[in-house]
């Protein structure tokens, strides 16, 4: 049987899986149900400078292709998950996802975090598309610039990667590679759901959740294709240093294969472990083994990145 161990941010893992920032990632109870997991890492959900109670119910729903989601960034609060890292870290490594509401709400929050020896590494989210009144950061080249500067500054020294949201034009891919080229960041998450979509329920005339009149992110089956469009474009266009995190409609280890062959690192699950809970990290990577012996693959470097194109 292949081995399915990696490194990630100088951490040396027994697998490519972690749970994505979003589900199941909230409560105390919650984060130790993912240590005790076969999750290979932590990812708290995406923190605050203060609590937030998010958008109001209903604001999930699921589809036969995915999801449709308008959480609002419900969290704790950073101070929450700068201190769950203690017990975490424990039994996993420990990631902190960051989306302050301001540029100045992430300095601070990134600051804290990064002097917690527990943490191992953080996120900064630059791509929640569910706040109302609040723009996807990502979207805006030079004010990602601007953050990413910063976060870096108040990490000192502390492993940060950036959250992106899907992008789909060529020139985007490049500008935005360009930007993150500048600096030493230790990897990259693509990708996060795709914004304001719109799910209807014919049967009752009605949208299918209440915030934003029915918008959502959509995650699941619907977005993988677009994800590992942006896994791939951006191995290509990236330094070799920044590693590249896939997300985006991995359910089961055929997915998670693709995801490798597409150049990502870790394999981050989101819609999938809404719907199955931490269980689904341990039939996963068992379903990717059994993929790699079909293969005749001992090891994940053996064919990540090694996508064959068509001469």
């Amino acid at each position: 049987m292949g081995t399915l161990s990696t490194e990630f941010c100088g951490i040396a893992l027994p697998n490519c899986f972690a749970n994505a920032s979003g589900p199941h990632c909230v409560t105390a109870e919650e984060l130790h149900a993912l240590a005790r997991s076969n999750a290979a890492l932590v990812v708290s959900k995406s923190c605050t400078l203060l609590p937030r109670a998010g958008n109001p119910e209903p604001r999930y729903f699921d589809t036969p292709f995915g999801s449709i989601n308008s959480m609002g960034l419900p969290n704790l609060g950073y101070q929450f998950y700068s201190a769950m890292a203690a017990e975490i870290a424990k039994q996993k490594p420990y990631l902190v996802s960051v989306s302050g509401m301001t540029p100045e709400d992430n300095v601070t929050i990134i600051t804290h975090i990064a002097a917690n020896v527990h943490v191992h590494a953080i996120e900064l989210n630059l791509s929640c598309p569910n706040l109302v009144g609040k723009p996807q950061v990502g979207y805006d080249i030079e004010a990602s610039d601007r953050l990413i500067a910063a976060a870096l500054k108040a990490a000192n020294g502390k492993p940060l990667g950036i959250k992106l949201p899907p992008y789909f034009d060529f020139i985007h891919f490049a500008q935005m590679a360009e930007v993150l080229n500048r600096y030493p960041l230790a990897f990259i998450t693509c990708v996060n759901s795709i914004g304001n979509g719109l799910v209807i329920d014919p049967e009752t005339e009605t949208v299918v959740i209440k915030p934003k009149g029915g918008f959502g992110g959509i995650g699941g089956d619907y977005i993988k294709p677009t994800a590992l469009a942006n896994v791939r474009k951006f191995r290509e266009l990236l330094n070799p240093s920044i590693a590249v995190v896939g997300c985006g409609g991995v359910k089961n280890g055929t997915d998670a294969f693709e995801f490798l062959l597409a150049g990502t690192q870790m394999v981050q699950i989101g819609t999938q472990l809404y719907r199955e809970g931490p269980g689904v990290f341990t039939r996963i990577s068992h379903e990717l083994e059994q993929v790699m012996l079909r293969k005749g693959y001992q090891s994940l470097d053996e064919f990540r990145g090694k996508l064959k194109v068509m001469e």
